[in-house]
């Protein structure tokens, strides 16, 4: 097609290459950006148009455009598609022979790429930047970028050290790209990259072709069967969380008449690439795939996203599902759940060395849970996250498709309002709870929370109901948690009509689980707790009870083992929370408490007697 008189250098090539007769939302302003040499940070949602950015950018700049990509599928699928479209790009990591691999190299020292994607260990190998330093670089291009901070979910050591490409070369303009990335992990990722003057583009979160609903197991292979059924002949993803779940899941649908096929890193390079692309050209209908591995297929027509078990963090599962209906046609993104999903994420994550890791695992494990058991709009609940706000139900989810009955909570909204207002907006959910429901501890004692206007105003109601009603006032931004700083609660511009009477709100009635009283012996005090830890618990006990000469209940009663087992308190604030540790108690054996809960790795959430 001949150019059209009135377009410029930029909306040709959109036309001419990509085949796109206009920019999406800010591509025009970032790719302006990047061609006159301006860093640029660039948050869109999956599908959302990032990688044409920096494609475009690196074409009306003199040299080759650098992108750093952790995926090895994903670096094919846009290479093949960049070739298709008349681009010289080329990609250069562990899956190339060494002849291959040499060719790459010699094309880029003839200056015959306009782009070539590179791995973050192959780009920071002295050697690949000495080459980088003989031949003339477009820009750089950071995809993935949330891997470079400690607050994303994907946390990889080799991407914190990528702020050595701006040292080495200050004047080569550098795109850092993501689709999920929550406050904290944007201002981190520009801290690390060293991109303190670059633009930011935030484009929003929401994809509103995608339907979001979470169901608890039952029958789960049935529940996925009956879920994949509904969709013939399409497209869909599966992700489950080992490779031997990957396989037999796969072997169980094809079973049930579902053309599936297993994609994990256990399986060889070839059979990896025959899956990948059997399924871009619709040979297959269904992938299976484990999570970790990170398929990186970039196929627009994928119609629906199962999680057959509850990811660790809501950025893994929003990057995930936003791999269905990046075609903007509607599509479904289904999570089943269940609580032993929720006790292995937590054991995983009590292995973790570094406590302010560990710290932020927890506190993204927990918004994934609050997330899975939400009675409010699951897309409030997940733009909330990434702090966007809606200003009605998106009527596309099974929450506002099948809605919980609701009642007015105007005047328990006021009674947590206050609490945080009077807590001085310095604590979590947790303190909050405590504090409303009148809870008799040492450490609301010793913070004389005891002695506060709001202490025990909400003894009408339980701690799961209060728990219930503080999350969802987050989700409607009346209240917001400050994650990087022990995910305190704080108030918000919203929350002061309420807190003046000058509204009403009503939220979704809590779904309280009811436990079965015939099916235990004996209760166990507040609920499930990790059996497994309970024992390490009074073993250590019965050890330090020995040394003494005093019999264990002197030490800690069950009743304080079965708390510690339930909560698993990791710092001595929370250990003091914990019923019948006093302050002596504290300094005498709360160290080794704290180490045992700490070591314990593995066990499951029961009630004591089951």
């Amino acid at each position: 097609m001949p150019a059209h008189p009135d377009q410029s250098p930029l909306e040709r090539t959109l036309r001419e290459i990509f085949g796109f007769n206009e920019f999406r939302a800010f591509q025009r302003e970032i790719v302006e950006d990047l061609v006159g040499g301006t860093d640029a940070f660039v948050l869109m949602p999956t599908g959302g148009g990032k990688s044409l950015c920096y494609q475009m950018a690196a074409l009306h700049r003199a040299g080759v455009g650098i992108v750093v990509s952790p995926l090895i599928s994903l670096m094919k699928d846009q290479v093949d598609a960049l070739r298709a479209s008349g681009v010289a790009a080329a990609f250069y990591n562990s899956s190339l022979e060494g002849d291959e691999a040499r060719a790459v190299l010699a094309r880029l020292h003839r200056g015959e790429l306009d782009l070539l994607y590179v791995s973050p260990e192959r780009v920071l190998s002295e050697s690949f930047l000495e080459r980088l330093a003989q031949v003339e670089v477009a820009l750089f291009a950071i995809d993935e970028a949330h891997c470079v901070s400690q607050w994303g979910h994907d946390f990889r050591p080799e991407y914190a050290a990528l702020g050595a490409l701006k040292e080495r070369f200050p004047d080569v303009p550098t795109a850092a790209l993501t689709a999920t990335a929550d406050p904290q992990t944007r201002d981190d990722v520009i801290a690390v990259l060293g991109l303190a003057r670059c633009r930011r583009y935030v484009t929003g979160f929401d994809r509103p072709n995608i339907r979001y609903a979470a169901f608890e197991k039952q029958r789960p292979f049935e529940q996925l069967l009956t879920r994949v059924l509904k969709h013939p002949g399409q497209s869909g993803i599966v992700y489950a969380p080992s490779r031997k779940g990957v396989d037999e899941l796969a072997e169980r649908l094809r079973g049930g008449g579902v053309k599936a096929a297993p994609y994990h890193a256990g399986l060889g390079a070839a059979t990896r690439k025959s899956v990948q692309e059997r399924f871009i050209r619709d040979e297959i209908d269904v992938v299976v795939a484990t999570v970790a591995f990170g398929m990186g297929i970039d196929k627009p027509d994928v119609r629906f996203v199962v999680h057959y078990n509850l990811p660790k963090n809501i950025e893994s599962y929003y990057q995930e599902t936003g791999r269905a209906g990046r075609d903007g046609l509607p599509s479904e993104a289904l999570l089943l759940f269940g609580n032993q999903d929720i006790v292995m994420a937590r054991s995983l994550i009590e292995t973790v060395q570094d406590r302010d890791q560990q710290r932020i695992e927890l506190h993204k494990l927990n918004a994934m849970v609050d997330f899975a058991e939400s009675v409010t709009c699951r897309r409030r609940v997940l733009l909330s996250y990434f702090g966007e706000q809606l200003d009605r139900d998106c009527g596309n989810c099974d929450v506002c498709l099948d809605p919980p009955q609701r009642f007015d909570v105007t005047v328990e909204a006021q009674k947590a309002l206050s609490c945080v207002y009077r807590l001085r907006q310095r604590y979590g959910i947790r303190h909050v709870v405590d504090v409303l429901r009148g809870a008799d501890t040492q450490r609301i004692r010793m913070l004389g929370h005891d002695r506060l206007s709001t202490y025990g105003i909400g003894r009408d109601r339980s701690d799961t109901e209060w728990h219930s009603i503080l999350r969802q006032l987050v989700h409607r931004g009346l209240l917001m948690q400050d994650i990087a700083n022990y995910s305190i609660l704080k108030l918000t511009e919203g929350s002061r009509a309420m807190l003046r009477g000058e509204s009403r709100l009503e939220l979704a009635l809590p779904r309280v689980r009811e436990k079965k009283a015939a099916k235990r012996r004996r209760a166990a005090p507040d609920g499930p707790y990790d059996a497994a830890l309970f024992e390490r618990l009074r073993a250590l006990r019965k050890r330090l009870a020995d040394e003494e000469g005093k019999p264990p209940y002197i030490v800690f009663g069950d009743a304080t083992l079965i708390h510690m087992a339930r909560e698993r308190p990791r710092d001595r604030d929370a250990l003091l929370d914990v019923t019948g540790v006093g302050l002596h108690k504290l300094d005498k054996y709360g160290e080794e408490f704290l180490r045992e809960i700490a070591a314990h790795g593995e066990g499951g959430a029961v009630d004591e007697g089951e």
